[in-house]
């Protein structure tokens, strides 16, 4: 893996948790709305809004260098649309990085070895 495609991932991996987080802020906002006279929906949904339009954009970049076959990259949307998803689109990032890392390792041992 080279290194911009290892910041694109990086990059996806840093804002997943933070959308996750904020979509379910977001969930108790409106909740609280409905139930008390608490509204923070405004702020809480632009603070979301912003984190969604960045992971996307991030996934698009992160597609666009990995080459993801389009299920994986349906995956990764799918997951940024569902409030607990960013978390395990985190873990499955974190998995992937850590696979193209091995795989590199193994490429630049069987080299220097040859």
């Amino acid at each position: 893996m080279d290194l911009k495609t290892a910041s694109a991932l990086r990059r996806l991996r840093l804002v997943s948790v933070p959308e996750a987080v904020s979509f379910l802020l977001l969930i108790v906002c409106s909740v609280l709305k409905r139930t008390t006279d608490f509204n923070a929906v405004p702020a809480m949904g632009a603070i979301h809004g912003i984190l969604f339009i960045i992971y996307v954009i991030f996934w698009i970049d992160a597609w666009n260098r990995t080459k993801w076959a389009l299920k994986n990259a349906a995956l990764y949307f799918v997951l940024s649309v569902l409030p607990t998803g960013g978390f395990f689109a985190d873990r499955m990032l974190r998995r992937e990085a850590e696979a193209h890392v091995i795989a590199a390792r193994a490429r630049k041992e069987s080299v220097v070895n040859a």
